[in-house]
Protein backbone atom coordinates (compact mmCIF):
# COMPACT_ATOMS: atom_id res chain seq x y z
CA UNK A 1 0.00 0.00 0.00
CA UNK A 2 1.27 3.24 -1.05
CA UNK A 3 2.15 5.87 1.86
CA UNK A 4 0.20 8.65 1.52
CA UNK A 5 1.43 11.82 0.65
CA UNK A 6 1.87 14.48 2.97
CA UNK A 7 0.02 17.65 1.64
CA UNK A 8 2.15 19.93 3.07
CA UNK A 9 4.75 18.74 0.68
CA UNK A 10 2.71 19.59 -2.43
CA UNK A 11 3.21 22.84 -3.87
CA UNK A 12 0.38 25.56 -5.46
CA UNK A 13 3.01 27.15 -7.51
CA UNK A 14 6.57 26.81 -8.65
CA UNK A 15 8.35 28.98 -10.18
CA UNK A 16 12.01 28.79 -11.76
CA UNK A 17 14.13 31.60 -12.70
CA UNK A 18 16.56 30.13 -14.71
CA UNK A 19 16.93 33.55 -17.22
CA UNK A 20 17.58 35.33 -14.11
CA UNK A 21 19.20 33.60 -12.06
CA UNK A 22 17.67 34.16 -9.11
CA UNK A 23 16.87 30.41 -8.14
CA UNK A 24 13.55 28.29 -7.46
CA UNK A 25 10.40 29.48 -5.54
CA UNK A 26 7.36 27.29 -4.82
CA UNK A 27 4.36 27.89 -2.64
CA UNK A 28 3.32 25.14 -0.77
CA UNK A 29 -0.29 23.61 0.13
CA UNK A 30 0.02 24.59 3.43
CA UNK A 31 0.91 28.13 2.36
CA UNK A 32 4.28 28.59 3.31
CA UNK A 33 6.76 29.65 0.75
CA UNK A 34 10.33 28.28 0.34
CA UNK A 35 13.06 30.06 -1.85
CA UNK A 36 16.23 27.87 -2.95
CA UNK A 37 19.21 28.92 -4.88
CA UNK A 38 20.78 27.65 -7.19
CA UNK A 39 24.34 27.19 -5.85
CA UNK A 40 22.23 25.55 -2.64
CA UNK A 41 20.24 23.06 -4.94
CA UNK A 42 22.91 22.10 -6.45
CA UNK A 43 24.77 21.36 -3.26
CA UNK A 44 22.30 19.09 -2.35
CA UNK A 45 21.35 17.53 -5.52
CA UNK A 46 19.92 14.12 -4.82
CA UNK A 47 21.82 11.57 -7.74
CA UNK A 48 23.64 8.71 -6.34
CA UNK A 49 26.93 10.50 -7.93
CA UNK A 50 26.30 13.33 -5.90
CA UNK A 51 25.25 11.05 -2.86
CA UNK A 52 28.36 9.29 -3.23
CA UNK A 53 30.69 12.40 -2.81
CA UNK A 54 29.17 13.92 0.27
CA UNK A 55 29.44 10.40 1.85
CA UNK A 56 33.01 10.11 0.89
CA UNK A 57 33.39 13.34 3.13
CA UNK A 58 31.41 12.74 5.74
CA UNK A 59 33.81 9.33 5.92
CA UNK A 60 36.93 11.05 6.10
CA UNK A 61 36.41 14.83 7.18
CA UNK A 62 40.03 14.88 7.77
CA UNK A 63 40.93 14.00 4.46
CA UNK A 64 39.23 16.83 2.72
CA UNK A 65 41.68 19.18 4.66
CA UNK A 66 44.97 17.82 3.97
CA UNK A 67 44.47 17.28 0.35
CA UNK A 68 42.32 21.15 -0.20
CA UNK A 69 45.05 23.42 -1.66
CA UNK A 70 46.17 26.66 0.51
CA UNK A 71 44.52 28.70 -1.81
CA UNK A 72 41.78 27.53 -3.24
CA UNK A 73 41.14 28.48 -6.98
CA UNK A 74 38.02 30.86 -7.75
CA UNK A 75 35.06 28.68 -8.60
CA UNK A 76 31.94 30.56 -10.31
CA UNK A 77 28.79 29.39 -8.26
CA UNK A 78 26.79 26.80 -10.40
CA UNK A 79 23.43 28.61 -12.05
CA UNK A 80 21.16 26.57 -13.86
CA UNK A 81 21.07 26.24 -17.99
CA UNK A 82 17.48 24.69 -18.16
CA UNK A 83 14.54 23.16 -16.05
CA UNK A 84 12.51 20.25 -17.29
CA UNK A 85 9.28 19.44 -15.11
CA UNK A 86 9.05 15.65 -14.74
CA UNK A 87 5.63 14.60 -14.36
CA UNK A 88 3.81 15.97 -11.41
CA UNK A 89 6.35 15.57 -8.50
CA UNK A 90 9.73 16.71 -9.81
CA UNK A 91 12.03 19.17 -11.17
CA UNK A 92 15.18 18.45 -13.09
CA UNK A 93 17.43 21.48 -13.25
CA UNK A 94 20.68 21.25 -15.78
CA UNK A 95 23.52 23.23 -14.32
CA UNK A 96 26.37 25.49 -15.27
CA UNK A 97 28.82 22.78 -14.40
CA UNK A 98 27.43 20.37 -16.47
CA UNK A 99 25.59 18.40 -14.01
CA UNK A 100 21.97 17.58 -15.10
CA UNK A 101 21.22 14.12 -13.30
CA UNK A 102 19.73 14.89 -10.13
CA UNK A 103 15.75 15.04 -10.06
CA UNK A 104 14.29 17.37 -6.98
CA UNK A 105 10.84 15.56 -6.23
CA UNK A 106 8.99 17.80 -4.53
CA UNK A 107 9.06 16.08 -1.22
CA UNK A 108 12.79 16.32 -1.63
CA UNK A 109 12.27 20.26 -1.56
CA UNK A 110 10.31 20.47 1.00
CA UNK A 111 12.28 19.25 3.29
CA UNK A 112 15.52 20.88 2.04
CA UNK A 113 13.63 24.41 2.76
CA UNK A 114 16.27 25.92 4.92
CA UNK A 115 14.10 27.78 7.33
CA UNK A 116 13.81 26.95 10.79
CA UNK A 117 10.38 26.31 10.68
CA UNK A 118 10.75 23.06 8.07
CA UNK A 119 13.83 22.22 9.85
CA UNK A 120 11.77 21.29 13.01
CA UNK A 121 8.92 19.49 10.91
CA UNK A 122 10.84 17.95 7.73
CA UNK A 123 14.51 16.69 8.93
CA UNK A 124 15.72 14.74 11.27
CA UNK A 125 17.67 16.08 14.69
CA UNK A 126 20.18 13.95 16.19
CA UNK A 127 17.89 13.87 19.50
CA UNK A 128 15.45 12.43 17.68
CA UNK A 129 17.30 10.01 16.04
CA UNK A 130 18.25 9.02 19.45
CA UNK A 131 15.23 8.44 20.92
CA UNK A 132 13.85 6.65 17.80
CA UNK A 133 17.13 3.99 18.40
CA UNK A 134 16.54 3.50 22.09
Amino acid sequence: MPTPIDQRKKPTAVKIHVKTGAGVDITWADGHSSHFDFAYLREQCPCATCNDERGKKEAMPSANLLSSPLLPMYKPKPRAQGATQVGNYAVQISFTDGHSTGIFSYDYLRTLCPCEECGRAFRETPEKTQQKIV
